[in-house]
């Protein structure tokens, strides 16, 4: 069957069925009055002293008759005509509506994510599916745009180590280049960058998907600050951005302190990646009512406002050449929000645009 005919069918159905009722308690209405109300009428005429023999009282009867037949079977006619004509218009527009969702759910699965329901104003409910409807449209759109640009950018990602490794295999090959021991450190730094593109690939997955294992354990915020500065100094030192951590006051924490060294690790890469040398990156802890806010701040390139909004997306980059020179592939900070929520906690990025620097701050639920 068509789609145009699922909805025909709709349509009909509830319209037989609506039919079918209005004609039946038409017909029992007329058959109750026909049969109850001359006998009622005639009880009366007896209390009345009217003999039931006499032809004054078979006219009386016959025209009480006659009168409760023709007014009830003209009204039951003329209800049955308003209810089917109503029925008809309401069944009409149920089957446009049913028609219209039908069509526009088979688009959609065909991915045509732009069509949209009208709820038809039949009701709450209607209007309530086409918004469903409409909202899984935009979130498929969704999807699927992110999809693309995911393997668009993966691919784009994948590509300049690939040619790397390819073209100095191709020079040992042709006598160019011996495998000594440069040669070797730039083909094993191409490996690894697939190496990491594969780990972090993997690891935003099963984060977004909530397939990471958090194992928590009581900690501290200073704990948590005091293992991630300390496994990042050295590179700070190295490009000359001073790392300073603000005096707080220690806060108990129940989270896994793996997942949430790796969170402060990416945010702490992430600054030294976009601040210069001689810049400054700040970290800070403090309480917020009932959460622990753990401030990354810094003094580098900024975020431009149309960025922000996409700053945690996979393989987003404001500026995609200096990232990429940067050595970064654009999900760590996907990485970091996902293991974040996973402890029922937030990440947020903000910055007063472009030169100004940034701030990422991370709320988590204290003990």
């Amino acid at each position: 069957m068509t789609r145009g005919g699922r909805g025909f069918a709709v349509g009909t159905g509830l319209m037989v069925g609506m039919a079918t009722v209005v004609i039946a308690t038409a017909a029992g209405a007329l058959l109750v009055a026909w049969l109850v109300a001359p006998g009622i009428f005639h009880d009366h005429l007896m209390q009345a002293g009217i003999d039931e023999n006499s032809s004054e009282a078979m006219h009386v009867e016959q025209a009480f008759s006659d009168a409760v037949r023709w007014s009830w079977g003209l009204a039951a006619v003329l209800a049955a005509v308003l209810a089917l004509g109503f029925s008809w218009y309401l069944a009409r527009r149920v089957q446009r509506t049913v028609t219209a969702v039908a069509e526009s759910t088979a688009l959609i699965a065909d991915g045509r994510y732009d069509t949209r329901v009208d709820g038809g104003g039949i009701g709450r409910e209607f209007n309530d599916l086409a918004v469903a409807v409409n909202r899984l449209a935009a979130q498929l759109k969704d999807t699927e745009a992110t999809r693309r640009r995911l393997l668009a950018d993966l691919a784009h990602e994948m590509r300049t180590p690939l040619a790397t490794i390819d073209s100095h295999l191709e020079a040992i090959d042709d006598g160019v280049r011996q495998p000594d021991a440069a040669t070797m450190a730039i083909l094993h730094d191409g490996t690894d960058r697939l190496r990491r593109l594969a780990e972090d690939v993997s690891a935003v997955s099963h984060a977004q998907e909530g397939a990471t294992s958090i194992v928590p354990e009581p900690t501290t915020d200073r704990a948590l600050i005091a293992a991630a500065v300390d496994a990042i100094a050295e590179a700070y030192a190295a490009k000359g951005v001073e790392l300073t951590v603000e005096p707080t006051p220690e806060l108990a924490l129940t989270v896994d302190p793996a997942r949430m060294g790796q969170v402060l690790g990416n945010l702490l890469t992430n600054a030294l990646r976009h601040t210069p040398a001689d810049g400054t990156v700040q970290v800070s802890a403090r309480a917020s009512g009932t959460a622990a806010v753990i401030e990354v701040l810094d003094t580098g390139d900024g975020i431009a406002a149309e960025h922000l909004l996409h700053v945690f997306d996979r393989f987003y980059r404001a500026d995609t050449a200096r990232d990429r020179d940067h050595g970064g592939s654009g999900i760590g900070l996907s990485i970091a929000r996902a293991l974040v929520e996973a402890h029922g906690g937030t990440l947020t990025a903000a910055s007063d645009g472009p030169g100004l620097g940034a701030v990422f701050t991370v709320k988590l639920p204290r003990d």
